[in-house]
């Protein structure tokens, strides 16, 4: 299970995630990076769909297909922009210009045979998105992992709480750089910086454990995602 924690927002969290997996989402991307992104261990590229669906900002296709094109020989993956809110048929439109699509509990489950299609196209990725709040979902993902053939690299967006689902072979965290305010709660004697770094360190640990399937956490009990 590989864990890609989500975009930095400052060059303080940029530094500690250096060698770690990283999410860069093409939203929230701002030239600063430049210089950090050479030292992330691993790349996902991310169009913001989650941010256009917060903000009401639409991204622009044209410029996330350019800004995703300067990955190509570097990012694990590069995702679709797709329509979190439930407008799977711009979604799809949206895969065909660019990246891995993603099947969400809004669309109809007959569009995942389509989905899949288009996956084998681009590098055998699919992603599955829940609609916020993301809890109580496990009949959902365990009815749709089981119907994604198995060289399917499924990724799950923000869903480190469902890890005990083997089927996901990775996962991005969106909220480790708040993990860090609340270590900082706890221990207020430490700085932020020295917060971050003891949540990164965290991260990476749990990314070298094995754990029998039948053993495996459901984070939800335990504030995780």
């Amino acid at each position: 299970m590989k864990v890609y924690l989500a975009s930095p927002g400052t060059q303080q969290q940029a530094q500690q995630v250096q060698g770690m997996p990283v999410l860069l989402s093409f939203a929230l991307y701002s030239k600063w990076q430049d210089q950090y992104a050479p030292g992330y261990g691993k790349i996902l590229i991310d169009s913001g769909a989650y941010s256009e669906m917060n903000s009401g900002a639409k991204v622009d296709l044209d410029a996330y297909a350019n800004f995703a094109a300067r990955w190509e020989d570097r990012a694990d993956a590069i995702a679709g922009l797709d329509d979190i809110s439930g407008d799977w048929r711009r979604s799809l439109k949206n895969f065909e210009r660019v990246g891995f699509p993603t099947f969400h509990d809004t669309d109809p489950e007959g569009l995942l045979p389509d989905l899949i299609d288009i996956s084998r196209a681009r590098g055998n990725w699919l992603g599955i998105g829940l609609l916020p709040p993301r809890a109580g979902r496990s009949d959902f993902l365990r009815r749709t992992l089981a119907r994604i053939p198995e060289d399917i690299h499924v990724h799950g967006w923000a869903l480190r709480a469902y890890t005990k689902f083997g089927r996901l072979d990775s996962v991005d965290s969106t909220n480790w750089w708040r993990d860090a305010m609340k270590v900082r709660k706890d221990l207020p004697w430490l700085n932020y910086g020295e917060c971050l770094e003891i949540v990164v360190k965290r991260y990476a640990r749990e990314s070298r454990i094995i754990e029998p399937k039948n053993e495996q956490r459901d984070l939800f009990a335990v504030g995780g995602n």
